[in-house]
């Protein structure tokens, strides 16, 4: 296999270059935080970083949660460690304050804000036999459409269903129901504001009327106060309360709700048109395609819409299993040497040479089957195979997948140039040589440090008429990771392999 090129990521800026006024920028993610400065040209602000690893807990029965309160501290903490790093000058002139944060999650709180629940994270599976109800109850095909969303335990009517099931006194305690984002906004600021970015991934949301899905949230038995309010165009708030003496260097900063880091991550990384994809594996996976303009007309039903904001919308496909599954297969092999010997001697194997079959489903299904309660499955295990092996079965098991809603996605972005960020491709350029020759087509690394980060940055820019559009300040260009055409032809055998057996064990109604 041939070697990918190293990449620097994109440079920082030094303080006394940077050019004010400055942002501070929160990225919350499933697996970590990170706080940075900015300046006007959303360029990151040299030693201004910090960051911290965080987790949510999994249950035997598919649960994923993480304690709310601890995690609204948590990022807290993480503020103040920004502001120690930060030179005065950076963090007496910081004009806004940006959070980009995790997608699909759900709190239930109370009259006074406080947490009842813990926050349900998008990869908490106990709610796919409401999923399975709902599009029983509904015309799955006519809510897509509506909703850019299926019945799914990831989103919020199968949860709400969950609980209002499975854990009776909590849905009746809750007074509302918020994603992480608005909790930590509400807690910051005092009131709690939905940007449509966040509220279009919930399931609950109408991508053309743009805002909450009447005959859906009817049905679920919720009153229209029970769900945030949605934030308008460029509004912003102001820190209050504690955290306003807390942080008395951000008194005037303009305090943006929180935007979708998925959302986000296009933006960062210069795909907001057509003729580029962002290809993004962190814990999980996605190929996503932003655009000025609506829902399209048409949704493949292995796809889901969302929104960048009211101007531009985002279509594309998930996967659960993306780094957490390349993270669970290292520490799970154990290989003498560690990281660095096992991804040397993946690197060395030839394409799909293992005959191995994984079903890459740890965390249940997303696009493109969308079953909530499917597992992974491994098949070929011979007393000679070596974990070397299981390694590279379950790369290429995911580069599969993510071929799978290529080809969805051709539709809506012909031809489109891929370009791909992450920190499990920084961790294994073998991985991104895969997706290239899985998919037969280039791969545009990124440059980019924080892409999600940096997207915040710039949509709060624009909202403030610093930029015109997003598209003003570029990402700039890494190496391009060109597909070999032997491999491809390789892969595509292994593809149709893969999906027999998904065929066979996941696409099933019988055992499913």
């Amino acid at each position: 296999m041939s070697a990918v090129p190293d990449e620097e990521t994109e440079a920082v800026v030094a303080a006394g270059a940077a050019e004010p006024p400055f942002v501070l920028a929160l990225d919350v993610g499933t697996s970590g935080v990170r706080a940075a400065f900015y300046d006007s040209r959303a360029r990151e602000v040299c030693g201004t970083a910090a960051r911290a690893a965080r987790a949510f807990c999994t249950t035997a029965d598919g649960g994923s949660e993480a304690d709310a309160e601890e995690s609204v501290e948590a990022v807290a903490r993480l503020m103040d460690e920004a502001l120690a790093r930060a030179p005065s000058e950076v963090s007496a002139r910081a004009a806004s304050l940006v959070v980009s944060c995790f997608w699909h999650s759900l709190v239930g709180v109370s009259t006074a804000g406080r947490a009842l629940t813990p926050v349900y994270g998008w990869a908490d599976t106990r709610a796919a036999a409401q999923a399975r109800a709902l599009g029983r109850e509904f015309d799955e095909r006519e809510t897509h459409a509506r909703t850019g969303c299926r019945f799914h335990p990831s989103y919020w009517p199968a949860k709400l269903l969950w609980l209002r099931e499975e854990r009776p006194r909590l849905w009746r305690e809750s007074a509302r129901w918020v994603s992480f984002g608005e909790l930590l906004t509400e807690r910051l600021c005092g009131a709690a504001r939905a940007s449509v970015s966040m509220a279009s991934g919930t399931g609950l949301f109408d991508q053309r009327a743009l805002g909450w899905d009447a005959p859906l949230v009817a049905a679920l038995g919720l009153r229209p106060e029970q769900l945030p309010p949605l934030a308008r165009r460029g509004e912003t708030l102001a820190l209050a309360g504690e955290f306003a003496a807390r942080w008395p260097a951000l008194g005037g900063a303009r305090v943006f709700p929180s935007v979708a880091d998925g959302a986000a991550n296009n933006v960062g990384e210069g795909c907001t048109s057509r003729s580029r994809v962002a290809l993004m594996v962190g814990t999980s996976g996605a190929m996503r395609v932003a655009y000025e303009g609506g829902p399209p007309a048409r949704l493949d039903p292995g796809l889901w819409c969302y929104r960048v904001d009211e101007r531009r919308a985002l279509t594309g496909g998930a996967l659960s299993d993306g780094g957490g599954l390349y993270a669970w297969m290292k520490e799970t092999l154990a290989v003498a040497g560690g990281a660095e010997e096992l991804e040397r001697s993946v690197a060395a194997l030839a394409p799909d040479a293992h005959g191995l079959t994984v079903l890459p489903f740890w965390s249940g299904e997303r696009s493109t089957g969308w079953h909530g309660s499917a597992a992974g499955a491994l098949l070929g295990l011979r007393a000679h195979t070596r974990p070397a092996e299981i390694m590279r079965a379950a790369l290429e098991a995911v580069a599969y997948r993510f071929a799978r809603v290529a080809g969805a996605l051709e539709e809506h972005a012909p031809g489109a140039e891929v370009r791909a960020s992450g920190g499990a491709l920084r961790a294994s350029r073998t991985w991104t040589q895969i997706i290239a020759d899985v998919l037969g087509r280039p791969v545009r690394l990124s440059r980019v440090r924080e892409a999600s980060s940096r997207g915040a940055v710039l949509l709060a820019l624009e909202a403030t008429g610093a930029i015109q559009n997003v598209s003003d300040l570029d990402a700039p260009p890494g190496a391009t990771v060109e597909p070999d055409p032997a491999r491809h032809a390789v892969y595509r055998r292994g593809l149709e392999r893969q999906q027999k057996l998904y065929d066979l064990l996941i696409d099933n109604p019988q055992l499913v």
